[in-house]
């Protein structure tokens, strides 16, 4: 198969389903090309060694991949936000057919806004497309705050029907995405749960129980790891650090990552004389392993949205493979898989003190019983949500795709 990447964010931007993926399929013996715009995300400012081009050709571990231009921000402004989407979407509209061999597959990486561009191409050729749904719009970008308008929030959703329903298969994340879109109005025959994997390669954990500990700290180190925006909703693990002052101080919490919060929660935690908060520069992911075996536990807290309920936080993949117990501050899809795992325990979203119990449960487990959590995650992952085994179920999906349309021009 010929198939195309169309995905705004690529290496070396961090992300999962990014080259990887595309090289994995490479070496399934497919033609794999994208087309991308030019590194900025997470904090909007360009990679080093990039800069604005009208087109850029590189070739990354033997896949080829177009860059085209976009407007980099990845800020609280709104303006800014739209900006930096329909600009790309824009540029591979335009570009996009001019630049890509015919493709049987069009793998498109979660913005409605490249539905435009996608069906353009697959006009021009005859290729289906596979939409990757990571967010669910509008939904997520009105809880994110990012556009507030009734009218502006209404087009949005005619856009993203209308883009869902076009496009020839929807994967997503979790079976309450699925229920969701269904409900929608979307054929729930056209919707296919393949869950996210983690960076396996970069971590490179092998197996809990083989992992080198680097932990030397007497505390107990509860770490979170990633995105620091508005919907992670960390306020609540602030206020549970001011309670554990005085209630467990023997609990040092570690915030590691960036976004578009995080300078005002550094300022909050000043202000609220937090002596057990360490806030760490985001760092490479080859660079985590070191990091994760330092901690005790490993957080996820999303604000407490109907949203956040049926999906999945990207980091619980990472958390599960690296073998640490989770605290998990979340309703819905992503509980229930930590549950069913024996990986951690459970708390409430936006309630500290919900938050604190989880934790002193944690605490009171004893090492042996967070070492069996840990494993019981880790193995978890390997047979349900590893990298090897959502390839092969993205390529079965694909094959399927370019074999029904064969079909029926045959017949």
């Amino acid at each position: 198969m010929r198939i195309l990447f169309l995905t705004q964010w690529f290496q070396p931007e961090n992300f999962f389903k990014g080259l990887p993926f595309a090289k994995a399929l490479a070496e399934k013996g497919h033609d794999v090309e994208v087309l991308t715009g030019f590194p900025n995300y997470p904090g909007g400012e360009l990679y080093p060694g990039y800069r604005i081009r009208f087109y850029q050709k590189d070739v990354m571990d033997g896949v080829t991949v177009h860059r085209v231009p976009l407007y980099p921000s990845h800020d609280k402004s709104a303006f800014r936000r739209i900006a930096n989407y329909v600009s790309f979407s824009l540029s591979a509209l335009l570009m996009g057919i001019w630049l890509v061999k015919k493709p049987d597959v069009i793998y498109v990486y979660n913005l409605v806004t490249l539905g435009l561009p996608a069906f353009l191409i697959r006009f021009i050729y005859g290729s289906k497309v596979l939409f990757d749904v990571q967010d669910l719009w509008p939904e997520s970008v009105a809880g994110s705050g990012m556009i507030g308008n009734k009218k502006a929030l209404n087009f949005l959703t005619h856009l993203c029907n209308w883009v869902y329903r076009s496009a020839d298969k929807l994967v997503v994340l979790s079976p309450g995405f699925k229920a969701h879109l269904t409900g929608r109005g979307i054929n729930s025959g056209s919707i296919r749960v393949i869950y996210n994997w983690c960076d396996e390669n970069s971590l490179r954990k092998k197996s809990s129980a083989s992992a080198k500990e680097h932990k030397t700290s007497e505390k107990f180190i509860v770490l979170y790891a990633g995105a620091m925006g508005v919907v992670q909703g960390l306020d609540t693990l602030l206020k549970c650090a001011d309670l554990c002052q005085k209630s467990l101080p023997n609990v040092e919490f570690a915030l590691i990552g960036d976004g578009a919060d995080r300078k005002r929660l550094e300022h909050l935690a000043a202000e609220m004389k937090l002596k057990n908060v360490l806030f760490l520069p985001r760092r490479p992911i080859e660079e985590m392993e070191k990091i994760y075996d330092m901690a005790d536990a490993l957080m996820v807290h999303l604000k407490d949205y109907p949203l956040f309920r049926i999906t999945i936080p990207s980091k619980t993949q990472s958390y599960l493979f690296m073998g640490k117990p989770l605290i998990m501050a979340v309703r819905g899809d992503s509980a229930a898989l930590v549950d069913n795992a024996g990986a951690g325990v459970l708390c409430e979203p936006d309630d500290p003190a919900s938050l604190m119990e989880a934790l002193k449960k944690l605490i009171n487990a004893g090492p042996e019983a967070r070492r069996k959590m840990g494993q019981a995650g880790h193995q978890y992952y390997l047979q349900n949500l590893s990298f090897d085994k959502g390839v092969d179920q993205f390529e079965a999906l694909m094959s399927s795709l370019v074999q029904d349309a064969s079909r029926r021009r045959n017949g």
